[in-house]
């Protein structure tokens, strides 16, 4: 296990960010190989700067570098000058922290956080000296994994991915570890590569694509099914069950160079029971497990005094709902240890959660930003999406921020929701308009950023059967609120490629067969898709066209009750019923208010722990649902880093 830093270091000086491939981040670790020993190269495949501050990735790090018989290193994304001085010299695919090459690990495992990056696995994987298609790989070929909420719908990814791990993954990658040490161990012998993989198939929460027959009927897909009788016929995701047994990562890296989100991050809890019918993280992460206030605190004072960060974001799929959450904000603020120099920032926020008492913790130090997400422009828009946010819940948390002194919040929304209509699309103008109002009355120049993203329909949500808007339909209503806010000063509009949304819903609504077509796009030079620069939505109408694939098909048509969908054979816990009576109720317009406080829904996540029926201990308190009446604490999948979208983020003139 040599290194390449030789033959790297030559070529830091002709790319744009060097400091990307150099590691050395304090946190980072040189963990010693050996034949006794599993080598996992963990990749974010996107670029260092958006990869690095990545959670999962991070834990998993830690956990593998602590085992006897495991060693882990971390890669990212070349960017595409490093990629091409890499190709032009001979340079593989490197860990940044050895600089080990990627032929000296035992596993590339990837995190798939977005479905745009699919390009970018295939180029870090034939970058890595490894044949693209799993088929071709022989016995002393690497093994490819992945992970992440985009593995919840694998298949187009299957005929590149060896396996790919359902849900959480603190647990699972031990035991995948356990198997592929033995078949190290036993010198990988002629067919042992399917031996292990049938194996491998059999750990819950490993699914294994080679392992599973596909049936067509004409465009539709008829089955996936097992190849063995000892193979699952579905793949239970994995979820660990206890929060707190998991204070991971101990160590947050610190980068040398900037990147997104560059704070001490300290994840509070996992899961959601809001019930956004859009989220797939809230629907594939539950139940909620929070973490333990007195442990949340604990890791932001070691974590601060190791980092040296000033600001903390206490992490999760809505922060603000996390049980005594001003009390632990006012605890790190106020803790004398800290010297009153940290801020804290929550990353996340329900504006029915968000009060004035939270608004005047957060800014004592510092005003960081705060991002509000109605979705809806209009209340019968939101009961459509059970995004269950009155109007007068959006002005109250902005007149909250507005009076503790913030000049600037930023406002998300969806457009293309199923059933939307354009008084529902001119709602997001009248809202952030209204919003800008509230700030004048506190004698303020104020700022409304309404950012608008295309839907697109996730795996395991309710609106899994939801025909997408076509680019035409997006673009038309974006057009219509340039149009409605030209004139309104202090709002600023911004809006999400509606091309990028066509591509994203080919890549993330796909079966099998929308491997040859992301294959397609790499081969051509589509990496990076998830970045304006480099998006080119011909790459990927071209490639549909070239084998005989239909855009409307996969992308535009509304789905059936009784259809086979891609990822069936995968279960995020979910009834499938419940799902399809929800997609029922939304296009009834009726919501679905959060189950913690309400009698179960049945909805499947927690009868795998006994239990039919959670109900919070307390009631909500007035205002939102900060309770402390936590019943349940298990569920959840691969801690998720909530980033920023990257393609083409336009502003109105």
């Amino acid at each position: 296990m040599s290194s390449l830093w030789p033959r790297i270091e030559p070529l830091l000086a002709r790319v744009q960010k060097p400091a990307r491939y150099i590691g050395c981040e304090d946190g980072a670790q040189a963990p010693r190989g050996g034949p006794g020993k599993v080598g996992w190269l963990l990749i974010y495949p996107d670029a260092y700067e958006v990869g690095l501050p990545n959670q999962g990735l991070q834990i998993l790090y830690e956990i593998l570098n602590e085992r006897d018989h495991a060693f882990a290193e971390r890669s990212y994304a070349p960017w595409p000058d490093m990629e091409t001085l890499m190709r032009r010299r001979g340079v593989p695919l490197f860990s940044v922290d050895t600089h080990r090459a990627a032929a000296d690990f035992d596993l590339l495992a990837f995190n798939l956080s977005a479905e745009l990056v699919y390009t970018n696995v295939l180029n870090c994987i034939d970058l890595a000296g490894v044949p693209v298609r799993a088929e071709r790989r022989g016995e002393e070929d690497l093994l490819v994994a992945a992970g992440g909420h985009c593995a919840f719908n694998p298949e187009p990814l299957a005929d590149f991915v060896d396996l790919f791990v359902m849900g959480d993954g603190e647990e699972v990658v031990s035991e995948i570890n356990s198997v592929v040490l033995e078949w190290k161990a036993s010198g990988r012998t002629a067919g042992s590569r399917q031996a292990v993989l049938r194996r491998l198939a059999a750990v819950p929460g490993v699914y294994v694509p080679s392992m599973y027959d596909v049936a067509y009927d004409g465009p539709r897909l008829a089955a996936v099914t097992p190849r063995y009788p000892d193979v699952p016929e579905r793949v239970e995701k994995r979820t660990i069950s206890d929060l707190a047994a998991w204070p991971y990562p101990r160590r947050q890296l610190v980068p040398l160079t900037e990147v997104v989100h560059d704070r001490l991050n300290v994840e509070v809890f996992r899961g959601c029971t809001r019930g956004c019918r859009f989220c797939q993280a809230g629907m594939i992460t539950r139940p909620v497990r929070e973490r333990p206030a007195d442990q949340v605190r604990a890791m932001v004072t070691e974590g601060l005094a190791r980092t040296g960060h000033d600001e903390v974001a206490l992490t999760s799929l809505s922060s603000a709902d996390y049980s005594g959450i001003a009390g632990v904000v006012t605890d790190i603020i106020n803790d004398p240890t800290c010297s009153g120099q940290v801020s804290v920032s929550l990353p996340s926020l329900r504006v029915d959660a968000f009060t004035v008492g939270v608004a005047s913790e957060i800014q004592k130090v510092r005003r960081t930003g705060l991002t509000f997400a109605p979705e809806g422009g209009t209340w019968r828009m939101r009961q459509v999406i059970n995004k269950l946010i009155r109007e007068e819940d959006l002005y109250g948390a902005v007149d909250s921020a507005f009076s503790q002194g913030w000049q600037r919040v930023k406002l998300y929304f969806l457009t293309g929701l199923p059933t939307e209509t354009d008084e529902d699309t001119l709602g997001i103008a009248e809202l952030a308009r209204n919003c800008v109002a509230v700030g004048h009355r506190y004698g303020r120049k104020v700022t409304v950023a309404a950012s608008v993203g295309g839907f697109v329909p996730k795996p395991h949500t309710p609106f899994q059967w939801f025909g997408q808007d076509t680019v035409a339909e997006l673009q038309r209503k974006i057009n219509l609120l340039r149009d409605a806010t030209r004139r309104d000063r202090g709002v600023a509009l911004r809006w999400h490629d509606p091309k990028a949304t066509l591509a994203e819903g080919i890549a993330s609504r796909g079966d099998r067969r929308i491997g040859a077509v992301i294959e397609e796009v790499w081969w051509g030079g589509g990496t990076f898709q998830e970045w304006s620069e480099f998006f080119d939505l011909g790459r990927w109408e071209a490639a549909m066209a070239a084998h005989g694939l239909s855009i409307e098909w996969y992308v535009n048509r509304q789905r059936d009750e009784d259809e086979v969908l891609p990822w069936d054979h995968i279960s995020a816990g979910l009834h499938r019923d419940f799902l399809w009576q929800d997609w029922q109720d939304a296009l009834s317009h009726q919501g679905l208010e959060d189950c913690r406080w309400t009698p179960c829904y049945d909805c499947g996540a927690c009868t795998g722990y006994g239990l039919e029926h959670v109900v919070a201990s307390a009631v909500p308190p007035a205002g939102g649902s900060q309770g402390t009446g936590q019943d349940l604490s298990t569920g959840g999948a691969v801690p998720v880093e909530l980033l920023p979208a990257r393609v083409a983020a336009t502003s109105a003139p």
